[in-house]
């Protein structure tokens, strides 16, 4: 049943608007400056703190500068030694410490909003940064992103548990110190604030967008002093005009790198399912994914650590085809099984680097273009499909290199992998965690047909009343439609609330149709019973511009399923009644414009655009 329009041209209330927003948001914006701030002293320290742990395990020096564990020569037993002695530490701090500081921080991140209210506990605050640097810097293949993106997000949500806010309020304080962290650790504000918006917001509107922003330009503001304002894996060439042929090409890329995605998330979760099957307890876990990075470094070393020097060789178009095979197959493979072991670490940084090296090695048989460019493609294309964030994995690539010619052709690849991806997975990397712990989550964005329709538009024009002093009997037979003529028999199984008007034609109450059918006072013991007694004499009303989501959340509110529509100037005048079944019946439009298929032009319409004659009758001609 379609949704019986009363008033189509019914005028829109001029304190409806295209967004809400309250100056509340100014407090939020403010608060999210300084959560911004705190982010990026956190991901400055974070990655320094990498770096010492990594110069001290594997070059037995003190320096806070990033460098690859693979960049020297080292014993074959520190190798497969300093991955294990970490894994093992991270289990400890875990079991400890805190068990929230397992896993690589994104889907933690969006775990603490969905289910917990965007608390997060201040020990993660210390022992996630902790524990993810001795994860990557004895040798884990991870990013440092996800881990500061948990961190972030804590420092956010700890401010918001210090001070009276929402759970909404501290959702948008948490998602602006991620954001912000992963602004200042890759230098890329614009794919911070997409990733936000497309993974852990769950919503696009000012009070929480806006303050996301705010915490991003100050993180991206103080990382340049920090950090420096160059890209990560700059490039200094442009780009060629690309044809018909070199997109389709691009469109190839995406395709495959949709299937190495599907690829390395299955690896994620097949290994998880495997950790779990082991009779022992999970502390032990990161040590074998340890020994899992360990062996895997004796073939290639240059797969250990964050990588990113490995990343702008292949950016670059300079790697070998060792590399290039050596990082495909190896990175892949002890960064998907190792993270299965619920250690600490990211998926962004290795994600980057299997999507070059698919790139390098893809530029081996498609025609060159510019150095690293199928790289570059690949890049966003794997980012696409493990993330699920097509328009973060564009911008993403631009922003790290400031290739921003390639645009066009990062879009072609990066959807195509996304498509592939959502076609052949339900779940990304990131949320089939969540999903695993018994909370579905969609990522789906749609306009809700409630907001779109007001009350005025839906509610039926016709309901049964009563006056006060009406015989209780009376009323009763009204209700079970057992008074014919009255109207009464056709709103018996449609309306459970019944105004009660006054002399005057005003509203005095209300009475429920479980009160009245279920009153024992028409008995016969007291035969002279009025509507009177059963009276609700405070009711809840909604009003005719309202929209159907406003009634929504009033039913929902004051728990209640129905409800007397009134005019917003005159509250005694009633207008109608509305049941919550009738609110939902506006979603039947938008369920009939998602499954119900009709033509609307056919040939002679069609014929008749092109020039084609139009016979018109006239019915007062005579034939």
């Amino acid at each position: 049943m379609k949704p019986h329009i009363v008033h189509p041209r019914l005028r829109v209330p001029p304190r409806l608007g295209d967004y809400s927003a309250s100056p509340r948001i100014l407090l939020i914006a403010a608060l999210a400056l300084a959560v911004g701030g705190v982010s990026a002293v956190v991901a400055d320290a974070l990655l320094k703190l990498i770096g010492l742990i990594t110069n001290l395990v594997f070059y037995q020096r003190i320096a806070t500068g990033l460098i690859a564990p693979g960049a020297g020569a080292h014993a074959w037993w520190l190798i497969v030694g300093a991955p294990v002695l970490g894994g093992l530490i991270v289990g400890i701090m875990a079991r400890y410490g805190s068990e929230a500081i397992r896993g690589h921080g994104m889907p933690e991140a969006i775990e603490a909003i969905l289910r917990n209210g965007s608390k997060i506990r201040p020990r993660v605050a210390l022992l996630k940064p902790l524990s993810a640097a001795v994860a990557i810097g004895t040798g884990g293949p991870f990013g440092a992103e996800g881990p500061i993106i948990m961190t972030g997000g804590a420092f956010g949500s700890l401010m918001a548990q210090t001070l009276s806010l929402t759970a909404d309020e501290r959702k948008t304080l948490l998602v602006a110190g991620a954001a912000a962290g992963m602004a200042a650790t890759f230098n890329a504000p614009l794919a911070s604030i997409l990733l936000a918006v497309e993974l852990l917001l769950f919503e696009f509107r000012p009070r929480s967008f806006v303050p996301v922003c705010a915490a991003v330009m100050v993180a991206t503001a103080l990382r340049w002093p920090l950090l420096g304002t160059a890209p990560i894996f700059p490039t200094d060439h442009v780009l060629p005009t690309l044809g018909f042929a070199i997109l389709c090409l691009c469109a190839a890329a995406g395709v495959v790198g949709g299937f190495i995605a599907w690829i390395a998330t299955s690896l994620v979760y097949l290994s998880e399912d495997a950790f779990r099957r082991l009779p022992i307890h999970w502390m032990w876990w990161p040590a074998i994914g340890g020994l899992i990075i360990g062996i895997g470094g004796l073939f290639e070393p240059r797969a250990l650590g964050v990588g990113y020097d490995v990343i702008g060789t292949l950016l670059a178009g300079r790697a070998t085809l060792t590399l290039i095979a050596g990082i495909l197959v190896v990175k892949t493979l002890i960064w998907s099984l190792s993270l299965g072991s619920g250690t600490s670490g990211g998926v962004l940084a290795p994600v980057f680097m299997i999507g070059a090296a698919l790139g390098s090695l893809l530029a081996h048989v498609f025609p060159p273009v510019a150095p690293g460019f199928w790289a570059l493609m690949c890049l966003a294309a794997v980012v696409g499909g493990v993330m699920r964030s097509p328009l973060t994995g564009v911008v993403f690539a631009m922003e790290l290199t400031h290739q921003w010619d390639a645009v066009m052709p990062l879009v072609v690849a990066s959807t195509v992998a996304f498509l592939l991806s959502v076609l052949i997975l339900k779940r990304s990397v990131l949320t089939e965690k969540v999903a695993r712990k018994g909370t579905h989550l969609t990522r789906e964005y749609s306009v809700d047909p409630l907001e779109v329709f007001l009350v005025g538009e839906i509610m039926p024009q016709s309901f049964l009343c009563f006056r006060l002093g009406t015989r209780l009997e009376t009323a009763v037979k009204e209700a079970a439609g057992a008074a014919p003529g009255t109207g009464a028999r056709k709103l018996a199984h449609s309306q459970r609330l019944y105004p009660v008007l006054d002399d005057a034609g005003r509203l005095a109450g209300l009475l429920t149709r479980h009160l009245l059918l279920g009153s024992t006072l028409h008995s016969g013991s007291q035969p002279h019973a009025v509507v009177d007694e059963l009276l609700v004499r405070e009711p809840v009303v909604g009003y005719a511009d309202m929209t159907l989501r406003e009634l929504a959340n009033l039913m929902a509110q004051h728990q209640v399923s129905s409800v007397p529509i009134v005019d917003r100037g005159d509250a005694g005048k009633v207008l109608s009644v509305m049941a919550m079944d009738q609110v939902l019946e506006a979603r039947l439009r938008d369920v009939d414009e998602e499954h119900k298929s009709e033509r609307i032009l056919n040939l002679p319409h069609i014929r008749a655009i092109g020039g084609g004659r139009i016979l018109v009758r006239n019915p007062s001609r005579r034939r």
